[in-house]
């Protein structure tokens, strides 16, 4: 790999507010922003470029209050996204991996690009780096997302610049990725979801020094996906053995599924899987695998005993109801 592209997007939606949005298009790209970095994450080129919207034509009063941007500057200086899209892509060049903060950018840049007809020229799967998440580990921040601004302070990065804009942000990025260690991070590799795997073939597993995932083809149901073996079934990391599991799968909210194993060489494993919803009716599956200690394995065992909790009450109140 011999360029990393930090890239931030600044994008509209409708003013009169969500349900008004045109459907699979919540946001429209109105501004472009990227610095280039070299493998030793210097920065050697910038792009930015406004565009012009042509489906939200007015601005939500909240994009226009962060940004400072309004509809005369984007109209004058913007260019159609089509063309403003085949420019910065060409600047990219065919060697290179994007990096952002947080997971959305990667996610609307594809789909501003199939609104317009436009052919989707990234490999499949797509990697990218999410500096956000990377920064969260580093941190110790577990699921929190913290703000790039938050993370500018932390690290001690001069503010040279204003946020809230793409190309600003865009540096801002490039600097946290420059101060934080990246190279010890770098094995952490996010996968974009906007397309998705259509057959088992094309399923996809990841290991990483601390765990390992797993994003599922499309079910069409919930019942369908958790049906699957490949989507039920419990791994060990380290030698690859299929393992057997001590608590079966089980959820608390029917989003998240938890599951323990062990491994008789490398001890518990911990499963957790999300089932989220495609934009259209169907669904499919993330899971995650890690080694866990004796305290991990305890939590696994509490929402155990949480769900059962929840499941006696239900039927205590159910119970009452009936009599």
């Amino acid at each position: 790999m011999s360029t990393y592209v930090v890239m931030d997007l600044e994008w509209n939606q409708s003013p009169e507010g969500k349900e008004y949005s045109i459907d699979n298009f919540p946001f429209e790209i109105i501004e472009i922003g990227a610095v280039k970095l070299n493998e030793q994450l210097e920065m050697v080129s910038e792009y930015h470029q406004l565009v012009t919207p042509q489906v939200y034509r007015h601005l939500h009063y909240r994009i226009s209050q962060v940004t400072h941007l309004n509809m005369k500057e984007l109209r004058s200086a913007g260019k159609q996204f089509p063309e403003a899209v085949r420019e910065f892509l060409e600047w990219c060049g065919p060697d290179c991996r994007f990096c952002t903060w947080g997971s959305m950018d990667v996610t609307e840049l594809q789909r501003n690009m199939a609104y317009y007809g436009l052919d989707n020229p990234f490999a499949f799967p797509l990697y990218y780096y999410d500096i956000q998440k990377l920064y969260s580990f580093r941190e110790g921040l577990n699921k929190e997302k913290p703000a790039l601004d938050c993370a500018i302070e932390t690290l001690r990065i001069q503010k040279d610049r204003p946020f809230h804009r793409a190309l600003d942000d865009a540096y801002y990025t490039g600097r946290v990725m420059q101060a934080m260690g990246f190279e010890k991070w770098k094995p952490y590799v996010s996968v974009d979801y906007y397309r998705l795997p259509k057959s088992a073939d094309e399923e996809i597993y990841l290991e990483f020094p601390t765990y390992s995932k797993y994003v599922s083809r499309i079910f069409p149901s919930r019942d369908a996906a958790l049906a699957d073996k490949r989507v039920t079934d419990m791994i060990c990391g380290k030698c690859r053995r299929m393992l057997r599991k001590k608590i079966q799968w089980f959820t608390l909210n029917q989003k998240q599924y938890f599951c323990l194993a062990v491994c008789p060489e490398h001890g518990y494993v911990r499963g957790k899987l999300r089932v989220k919803r495609t934009e259209g009716e169907n669904v499919y599956v993330i899971k995650k695998l890690k080694h866990a200690d004796e305290d991990g394995a305890r939590k696994v065992f509490e929402k155990k005993e949480e769900q059962r909790s929840r499941k006696k009450e239900r039927d205590r109140k159910n119970r009452k109801r009936n009599s």
